[in-house]
């Protein structure tokens, strides 16, 4: 559901104390962060489960990459990190484990950018946890197994950073991992950014959209 609400700037505190109503709003619920490469996700969705302090677990998207040998079979190593290239049907299966709150704990795979692939059983969610933080790119894509996981979600915030300083951190972020800057630069430019579009026209379906980066 969306409430269409007119993008603006959320601080850091709102955006913790509105997580922080959902995890009390009784059952489990489930929160999403959605936005381009490079617009914060993961940050902001750190923040939210650092504050609530064991009443929210981060299961963030990027476990579903599919490993580097299975992209290389496919023809999609170049492409890594576009929807296609992840396991999105086993990431909706997941959240409806975790929205099922049954007395056993779930344990969702956890993506390593030092090896480029994610280790299985990495992240556990025991069920006493109230809510769930999923953050990616593609939580409001409406196409193929992607289509069933805004559903999943009770609500999703779309962030959308100023576009210079969100490619500055996407460079930033390949180098850190080991591309060199030109390189860099040039993976943003043919892989990121048409990912980025894609992602841009799902904003409409975000609960709010937060502009600029929450302080």
């Amino acid at each position: 559901m969306t409430s269409g609400e007119t993008r603006r700037r959320y601080s850091r505190v709102e955006l913790v104390e509105r997580a922080r109503a959902l995890a009390r709003d009784g059952g489990r619920r489930l929160l999403g962060i959605a936005g381009a490469p490079g617009a914060g996700k993961g940050t902001l969705a750190e923040q939210v489960c650092a504050e609530l302090s064991g009443a929210a677990a981060l299961v963030p998207m990027d476990g579903f990459h599919l490993a580097e040998t299975e992209l290389a079979r496919l023809g999609l190593r170049d492409r890594k990190g576009a929807p296609e290239t992840f396991d999105a049907a086993g990431y909706a299966a997941l959240l409806r484990r975790l929205r099922d709150r049954g007395p056993d704990t779930v344990y969702a795979p956890e993506f390593h950018r030092e090896v480029e692939e994610s280790y299985a059983g990495a992240i556990p969610v025991g069920p006493e946890v109230p809510l769930v933080v999923t953050e990616g790119n593609y939580l409001l894509l409406d196409t193929g197994p992607w289509a069933e996981v805004r559903s999943l979600l009770d609500e999703v915030w779309f962030l959308a950073p100023g576009e210079e300083e969100r490619r500055s951190r996407l460079v930033a972020r390949h180098v850190r991992h080991g591309k060199e800057p030109r390189e860099a630069r040039e993976w943003v430019a043919r892989s990121d950014e048409p990912n980025a579009e894609v992602v841009a026209r799902t904003r409409h379906r975000a609960d709010l959209v937060v502009t600029g980066d929450p302080e």
